[in-house]
Order: C-alpha cells, then structure tokens, then sequence
C-alpha cells in the first residue's frame, strides 16, 4: 500500500469530523489537516481586533497579513496565528459562534482554499471541512460526507466544551448547531453540499473508532 491518496471528509458542525479525521490519518501515516481551525483563526484575530465581521475588504486586508501555520504534536495539531498558539483559543463558544459569517466571504474562502490547496498537494491526506471534496480537493480519491442528528451533535459539543471547560446547555448548542447548519448550507461561497462522488456516513449510532473503522476500510480499497 505505497500509493498515497488524498481523503476529502466533509460535514456539518458536531458530526466528529476532526477526531475521526485524526484517527484516520494517524493509522494510515498520512497528514491531518484541519480547515475549519483555519477559519477560527481568521475569526479569532478579527475578533481580537475588533473587525467587522462583515466587512470583507477589512477581513482580506488582515487576512493577506496574517501568519497561520498547523504544527502537529503528540497532543494533536496545533495552530499558530503570527507565532502565537490560538490551538485553545479558536474553541470559544464567540469563535464557534462567529465563524460562518468569516467564511462566508468568497475572498476569505479563496485565500485559504489556496493555501489549502498548496497544503495537500503532495498526496498522503486527510482534510475536513465544509467543501473539501466540492472545492479544495475535487479530484480526491476518497471523498466523504459525515453527519449525525442534531441532538447527537449537540451532545458531543456538550462534551467537547466540558473537556476544555467551556460552559454550555444542551439545548442551547442545538439551536446554535441547527443555526450553524442553515449558514453553511445556504451561504452563496462554497456551500456545505454533498460531492455528487462522496459517500455518505451516518455516525448518529456509531463509535468514533467504528466511524474511522469505515473509513480505513474504504481508504485501504483504494490505495490496493
């Protein structure tokens, strides 16, 4: 199993997207890479910054003068915006909260997908996001759509934000993640759909083990 692909895992907020993704990429010996703590980055500067957060000409100027760099470690990836590490940062409930709205900017999405692009251009990774298989990676040999139920979602964000101490209520989450969906899915830049070539994975009632364990398994089909 020499030939390295690229798998593309696209889905909607909660839908464990980043933890299967790790666990994909760990077992295969591939690269992780996280889009969306690329856009909480963005959101989290601009927000530091006290930028509009609708003020597209402000959000690429800062952008366009913006390091972000992802470093993996034996605690996972890390992110760093200008040299400093944001990896906890970027996981407030204002960042979760605020992050559609950057990404929503075609010039913001175009800027990062770019760097994207540039990341996975040597094959041998596992990016997820929100339009890795229908923009960043269109020509990725393994393309996967996951999603969960509300409710499912809502309680893994619950547990999510109690791990790093985030206060939250579950019914709270859920009309923030249903909000969230609506954002994604309606938003004109690179909307969340399903690649008409991605299979799609329902982990409602699945395991994060079983989850990657699907994934793996498809994974292995094709580099055979």
């Amino acid at each position: 199993m020499t030939n390295k692909i690229q798998i593309a895992i696209d889905g909607p907020a909660g839908a464990g997207k980043s933890t299967i993704a790790k666990i994909v990429a760990e077992a295969l010996g591939y690269t992780y890479i996280d889009t969306g703590a690329m856009y909480r980055a963005v959101t989290y500067k601009a927000l530091k910054r006290n930028i509009k957060l609708n003020d597209a000409k402000a959000l690429e100027e800062m952008l366009l003068g913006t390091s972000i760099e992802l470093k993996p470690s034996e605690n996972g990836q890390l992110v760093y915006v200008d040299g400093e590490d944001v990896s906890q940062l970027i996981r407030s409930n204002e960042v979760t909260n605020n992050v559609s709205q950057v990404s929503a900017h075609p010039n913001i999405r175009k800027i990062l997908v770019n760097m994207q692009k540039d990341l996975a251009s040597s094959g041998g990774i596992v990016m997820d996001g929100r339009d890795i298989g229908t923009q960043v990676l269109k020509e990725a040999q393994l393309k996967i759509f996951m999603s969960a139920s509300v409710e499912e979602r809502a309680k893994r964000r619950l547990l999510d934000n109690e791990s790093r101490g985030i206060l939250s209520d579950i019914e709270t989450l859920k009309k923030e993640i249903t909000k969230r969906d609506k954002l994604d899915s309606e938003r004109e830049a690179s909307p969340l759909i399903q690649a008409d070539d991605a299979i799609y994975l329902d982990t409602t009632n699945l395991s994060i083990i079983e989850a990657a364990d699907v994934i793996l398994k498809l994974a292995r089909d094709k580099m055979e």
